[in-house]
């Protein structure tokens, strides 16, 4: 049977040490976090949903998608989250080599005013990581939802995250067309669940 929401495997921290992958203070604490937006199908929605439940997240933007939709990032911004930058083609940095990758990151940084980066895939290549942690802190995952995933159910979604989140876990949910059946039904529960069992929502910083 597949695992259906996966922490990052242990050689990953060993490898990349200097990444942020828990923000372990001990205090009952979550990270909210949200790749590839903004886009318009799912990224409305989940701000309005978050307003609504009081809550702060962080959104790791394509800067593509800025720049096609900046009132959208905008908007982020204006009503309190944090954002990171994604690259701006959602590269896959095991595919390119260390020059074409900085300059992609860079090109999303003259849309995306932010100092937190997160790699797309979660794939980057120590020369990569190198050169990026001279100027960003690299922010990983502790739970992967899974949301994108197209043969799980709502409702596993829900269960498989909810079973993984532990205090400082950084949650790792998609503004993206194939995630939004999943991102959709889980988020709610998820706030109100965690809300329930004395948990406070923060950005990345």
């Amino acid at each position: 049977m597949k695992l259906r929401c996966l922490r990052p495997p242990g050689i990953l921290k060993i490898l990349f040490p200097n990444f942020v992958w828990r923000y372990n203070s001990g205090l009952k604490k979550v990270y909210l976090t949200f790749d590839d937006g903004p886009i318009p199908e799912s990224t409305p929605w989940t701000l309005e949903l978050l307003k609504e439940k009081n809550v702060k997240a962080t959104f790791f933007c394509v800067g593509d998608n800025v720049k096609k939709y900046p009132q959208l990032y905008r908007q982020i911004i204006k009503e309190g989250h944090a954002v990171g930058n994604h690259t701006f083609n959602h590269l896959r940095g095991w595919s390119q080599n260390t020059l074409n990758y900085v300059e992609n990151v860079i090109l999303a940084s003259d849309f995306i005013d932010s100092k937190l980066f997160r790699p797309p895939y979660g794939l980057i290549k120590r020369a990569q990581a190198k050169h990026l942690l001279a100027e960003y802190k690299i922010v990983m995952w502790d739970v992967l939802s899974g949301d994108y995933r197209q043969d799980i159910t709502p409702e596993r979604c829900y269960r498989d995250v909810m079973k993984k989140i532990r205090p400082g876990s950084i949650l790792l949910f998609h503004n993206h067309v194939k995630a939004d059946k999943n991102m959709r039904y889980t988020i709610p529960r998820l706030i109100d669940d965690l809300h329930e069992k004395g948990y406070e929502f923060e950005i990345c910083e």
